[in-house]
């Protein structure tokens, strides 16, 4: 252990988990630590907390649990079994069993209910206990029981698990062996329960929900801890002294966790949630119910940072503290029709009923209501505003029952310019309640409505997470915004300038003087720029853009050129239709127009429109209606269905559900005819919607402010690699529209508009170049010619495999922009900037292959800690990547070369060598056991003992020597260990892997095959020692599981031992 700067420095796991569990007894934790406790060791542990809690006569009369009693909870959990459904148990307070003790002659043979959990945290209330190497059981009997980092019990139940690793091991180890221990059937009986995970190294700490058995580690998902002010805590120290302390630990599993229903998964919240929901509750809890309270105040969290779950929780909050009466949840009466609803009774646990109602009288019931189910309701902002006026509204009586209620109001998209005048209302009805709201763009002095502010309506800011937080935390991605001109500036600027001027043509404005004079000055960019600003007096001066009428934009030419610029750049931005998008247009007409041209340019692209179906009596309202008659007959012969205008709201979420893949379309990215490409809208759908399918916004539309951010943000999601950014593509007054989105983004990130925007292809390119640069070097410095194998220092490849990473994640955005590895040379359409790209893509294929050889390289025998982890923060995605690709053409061509000048008389000796260097140097397209098998291929050849076949490839043969080598392979092991060497060969050439392995019981088959006497004589000669029966059982599950993992290799003979 020693000093690096500030933070402590360990070599040794051991010595990391010692000082871990030195400062987790100094919070809050018990100082006797459990060692080395099994399955088993823990039930008795947990038997005896629940024994102490319930010994009084009603429960259990003083008589301990027994194993058959234990094992009755055991089975409880078993039958849950996702830590979904175990999150209920956890906290549901009580267990039922049946007692089978007979010394309890009272309640021998019956029912009784246990405590198991008390939400009474500390004062001697709970028990918080250390488990240090837990030993956990494994599927295979075959395998070795694992031993785990370190876990923490809460009242006796396996709650967080810890995974720990020493400094100069990335965190990513520590989530992998988390992950690999899941496979393993670690977590499963009494370990089920376990809640959240944390993987920890020195500087480094991240946690996560458990998935389960069922579910899937998802990176995007694992958290950082981060302070009030949003700053991350990286320290291990402070990371114990505050999220793994005493409250704090328990309050994660207590209040923090929420078993979202409709996604069938845990969460935990992130920290700036946790700081959100706890700080609306003391406010509530601190409250005295004396009227002038209206004021709670807001939350400002970014759109898509989870608004929706941390409001969820703040109310259930206030719910389970009995802090308040009624606690009702304030939304649009369309994100009521959609998707806010099913979210907030999806968060809500079994026992709780979230109750939501547009009906009158219904609702005042649920107000005046004394049941504590009716406790959490939810319901539109315009119901409420509108439930003294309505007929069966409320009368003086209902008024008087209510208002002697504590009322907590939480108000969801509280910038909506629509809620003033109705919260107004609904403040003078309720005037004791409390009002809270949430959004992600509150309205400020810059853009206030009606002279009012968020803070003026609500009260004071309690916390904030801005968009550059979420950014910057990677809890949502950044924007690419394009200006997109469909006029050139100059053709605008010249039609401005002549209207201005009063004249028809550039001749007649120059002829007349007055008219000159005019005509030059709004043609001098220098005197009227493109877009309107403020002048010191703050005075606005128009700009070009401002004097174009709107019908401009809905002339023929600029619609055809805004439709021809979505399908142009279709395929690259949806990634060949697998992400969806929105396109924001101005107006209904526009809308409608839009939708037929879409259908007539590209018939095949998926496209249906959305907006307000009250059909009005304004001009259009034909247009309306017979588009609206359209767009519902061809959305109902497209996908099967029946709507009618009267039934649009259904459609509506029908296409609510379609784009965000949720109920009934949850396996929809499987199913293309089933999902809708282009979403046409005017206003709907540009708040409040999630979907992490959308990754590109097309506008031909003006907005300002929240407005802009709210509608970039329907594009932030995070969804993985193939979606590095939102893309966002505006087409109408450009110029102004950029300057809004600057005033927008100057309001709405804190003045840190830091990668907000990500980089143009021409930056990502440039990148890129320089990361091949910096990986060039390091081969090159570690004396290696054409990438064709890894550095032997672990340093190096450290370096290699972190610059990889990096180059990944460029390369993955600039693909997304349009690059393409066959354009070798790119140019900035906005700065003139031209890129030549450093990199082929052969190149790039080779790179892959010596990343994906990291995970298995000898190299991390350097690796000095023993404990197998593998020094690299290595990506999943990018070893997955086919480099299969990689053109053999060019090797074969080098290789003909070769043969020829081998085999023809008078060919000097230096043509033949340099030929053979030409050929090595392709090599490095093979991986370092094809290389292998070709250089002794080529030995082969030069002594004569092959002939060359004509027409036969250099792949050809190397693919001979690599099935003949693992053929010999296949037979070696099946010879040592007296294996069914047929099945095992079926088995090798179905390429499997640790996930299917023993799919439908093939691998333990092959393994009744095995004579274990055979086998014994094998590894005893190997070892050169006696080895009992039960181990030989555990060493040959291992080296049949690796060899057929791995693909075959060559295993030691005893022979070589002798």
């Amino acid at each position: 252990m020693r000093l690096w700067g500030r933070v402590m420095a360990f070599n040794k796991e051991s010595d990391f988990e010692e000082a871990l569990i030195k400062i987790l007894s100094e919070r809050g934790w018990e100082k006797e630590v459990l060692k080395n406790y099994s399955e088993k060791d823990l039930l008795q542990n947990w038997a005896d907390i629940l024994f102490e809690n319930n010994r009084d006569i009603d429960r259990l009369n003083d008589y301990p649990l027994t194993d058959g009693e234990m094992q009755q909870i055991l089975e409880q959990i078993e039958a849950l079994r996702t830590p979904l459904k175990l999150n209920s148990f956890i906290n549901g307070k009580s267990v039922s069993i049946v007692r089978d003790n007979p010394d309890d002659k009272l309640h021998f043979g019956n029912e009784v209910s246990l405590k198991i959990y008390r939400h009474e945290i500390a004062a001697g209330q709970s028990r918080y206990q250390i488990v240090q190497q837990p030993k956990f059981p494994t599927k295979s009997k075959l395998l070795n029981d694992r031993r785990g980092d370190l876990m923490l019990l809460i009242n006796g139940m396996p709650v967080i698990h810890i995974e720990l690793k020493r400094s100069g091991i990335p965190v990513s180890q520590a989530c992998n062996q988390i992950e690999k221990y899941s496979y393993e059937g670690v977590f499963t009986g009494l370990f089920s329960l376990v809640q959240i995970f944390v993987a920890m190294e020195p500087n480094e700490t991240v946690y996560f929900a458990n998935p389960g058995t069922d579910g899937k580690f998802n990176p995007d998902y694992y958290f950082h801890w981060a302070d009030f002010n949003n700053e991350p805590i990286k320290e291990w120290n402070t990371i114990a002294s505050t999220l793994l302390s005493i409250p704090m630990a328990h309050q994660l599993i207590g209040f923090y966790t929420v078993a979202d229903d409709s996604d069938g998964v845990l969460k935990v919240m992130r920290s700036y949630q946790y700081f959100a929901a706890s700080a609306i509750s003391d406010k509530v809890a601190k409250a005295k119910w004396e009227g002038d309270n209206q004021l709670g105040g807001y939350v400002w969290h970014t759109t898509g940072s989870g608004k929706t779950m941390t409001s969820f929780k703040s109310a259930q909050l206030i719910a389970s503290s009995k802090d308040a009466d009624k606690v009702v949840f304030l939304m649009d009466r369309i994100e009521l029709g959609t998707q806010s609803l099913k979210e907030y009774r999806g968060f809500a646990d079994e026992n709780e009923s979230v109750q939501a109602t547009e009906n009158t009288n219904v609702l005042i019931s649920k107000l005046k209501s004394l049941n504590p189910a009716d406790t959490l309701i939810v319901s539109s902002i315009q119901k409420m505003s509108n439930i003294k006026d309505e007929v069966g509204g409320l009368n003086a009586h209902d008024i008087e029952i209510i208002g002697e209620k504590r009322i907590v109001f939480i108000v969801d998209e509280a910038h909506r310019s629509t809620f003033g005048d109705m919260l107004i209302t609904i403040k003078k009805t309720f005037p004791k309640a409390m009002f809270f709201g949430f959004t992600g763009t509150p309205i400020q002095e810059e853009n206030q409505k009606k002279k009012n502010t968020t803070t003026s309506v609500f009260g004071n800011e309690l916390h904030r997470y801005s968009i550059a937080d979420g950014i910057r935390d990677k809890n949502v991605l950044g924007f690419d915004p394009y200006k997109v001109l469909t006029f050139r500036d100059k053709d605008v600027r010249k039609v401005v300038a002549l209207e201005k001027a009063k004249a028809q043509t550039e001749e007649e404005a120059i002829a007349d003087s007055h008219k000159s004079k005019i005509y030059y000055k709004f043609m001098d960019s220098s005197q009227v720029k493109m877009v309107g600003y403020k002048d010191k007096k703050g005075d606005y001066i128009k700009g070009i853009e401002d004097y174009i009428p709107n019908t401009q934009y809905i002339t023929e030419e600029h619609t055809v050129t805004v439709v021809k610029d979505i399908l142009v750049n279709w395929t690259t931005l949806s990634r060949n239709s697998k992400f969806h998008a929105i396109f924001a247009t101005s107006s209904i007409p526009e809308a409608i127009n839009y939708y037929r041209l879409f259908k007539k340019l590209q018939p095949t692209l998926k496209v249906t429109a959305l907006f307000d179906t009250n059909i009005d009596n304004n001009d259009g309202v034909q247009v309306k209606e017979d588009g609206l008659v359209e767009i519902i007959s061809d959305y109902n012969t497209r996908y099967g269905q029946d709507f009618t205008i009267p039934t649009f709201a259904k459609m509506k979420k029908d296409i609510a559900a379609r784009l965000a893949h949720k109920k009934p379309y949850g396996r929809i990215a499987n199913d293309p005819a089933q999902q809708i490409d282009i979403l046409i809208v005017v206003d709907q759908m540009l708040t409040g919607f999630d979907s992490k399918w959308i990754n590109t916004l097309y506008m031909d539309k003006m907005l300002r402010y929240e407005n802009i951010i709210q509608a970039f943000s329907r594009t932030n999601r995070l969804f993985g690699p193939d979606k590095p950014f939102g893309t966002i593509r505006y087409y109408r007054r450009p110029h102004t529209m950029e300057r809004n989105i600057n005033d927008a983004v100057k309001l709405y990130s804190g003045d840190r508009p830091l990668g907000l925007f990500v980089q143009h292809l021409s930056e990502n390119l440039e990148q890129m170049n320089n990361i091949f640069y910096d990986i060039s070097e390091l081969f090159r410095n570690a004396g290696i010619a054409d990438f064709n194998k890894l550095p032997s220092d672990i340093t190096v490849c450290r370096k290699f495999a972190k610059g990889f990473n990096e180059f990944s994640g460029y390369l993955e955005a600039a693909k997304v922009q349009g690059f393409k590895w066959d354009i070798p040379k790119y140019t900035d359409e906005a700065t003139g900037t031209s890129v030549d790209v450093a990199i082929d893509e052969k190149t790039y294929l080779i790179l892959v292959l010596r990343y994906k050889e990291l995970s298995g390289s000898s190299n991390n025998e350097a690796d000095s800690s023993g404990d197998g982890s593998i020094p690299y923060d290595l990506v999943g995605y990018i070893t997955e990547i086919d480099t299969g690709l990689i053109d053999s053409d060019y090797m074969n061509s080098r290789f003909e070369k070769y043969i020829k000048l081998l085999h023809t008389e008078g060919t000097n000796e230096e043509a033949i060598e340099n030929a053979e260097a030409e050929l090595h140097k392709t090599f490095a397209t093979l991986s370092q056991e094809e290389q292998k098998y070709a250089n002794i291929f080529l030995h082969d050849i030069q002594r004569g003992d092959v002939l060359v076949t004509p027409g036969k490839t250099l792949r050809d043969y190397i693919n001979e020597y690599v099935t003949r080598a693992r053929n010999d392979q296949i037979h070696q092991i099946a010879v040592a260990l007296g294996i069914n060497e047929d099945m095992l060969r079926d088995m090798m050439s179905l390429k499997l892997n640790e996930n299917n392995l023993n799919e439908f019981g093939r691998y333990d088959e092959l393994k009744k095959t095995v004579d274990k006497a055979k086998a014994r004589i094998y590894f005893e000669k190997i070892e050169k020692t006696t080895i009992i029966p039960p181990k030989v059982n555990i060493k040959v599950d291992k080296l049949l599981r690796d060899f057929i993992v791995s693909g075959g290799f060559e295993i030691h003979s005893p022979i070589d031992n002798e």
